[in-house]
């Protein structure tokens, strides 16, 4: 008998960086085990940083949907896990997905909306973060499986 794949959440205020990458790195590498989504707040296009840094990395994120995680709650979507990705110290709109679910809160990832420089050093602070994102989440798998 097949396994059930763990259900993650991956939130952000906008679903424009943040949750994309970590949504699209967490079904890439760990499908098989997992599936992932994500959703935000509010809607905002993707990040042009975030489909560059991910085209690096060998996905196209530039089609994917920004969806909003009202959405989800309405249509009873259920969740293993709850991974919010942007820093509620600093972020107030910083969004809660209800439920019985168990949450976790990634808060050391920088909101690209801050970052400064020219288009290469905005660029390399997202690859940073990009790489960041996916080290953490290779860190949650290892301590889900």
């Amino acid at each position: 008998m097949e396994r059930e794949k763990i259900k993650v959440l991956f939130v952000c205020v906008s679903n424009s960086f943040r949750s994309q990458i970590a949504d699209a790195i967490l079904n890439h590498k760990y499908g098989g085990s997992f599936v992932a989504e994500s959703a935000g707040f509010r809607k905002k296009s993707i990040n042009p940083l975030a489909i560059e840094v991910m085209k690096e990395y060998g996905l196209d994120i530039s089609n994917k949907s920004v969806d909003e995680l009202l959405d989800f709650y309405n249509q009873g979507r259920k969740y293993d896990y709850v991974i919010t990705v942007c820093n509620r110290g600093e972020e107030e709109d910083c969004p809660i997905f209800p439920g019985n679910v168990t949450r976790l809160s990634w808060r050391e990832f920088r909101d690209p909306d801050d970052f400064t420089g020219t288009e290469e050093e905005k660029l390399e602070m997202a690859r940073k973060l990009r790489d960041d994102i996916a080290k953490r989440i290779d860190e949650f798998v290892n301590t889900v499986k």
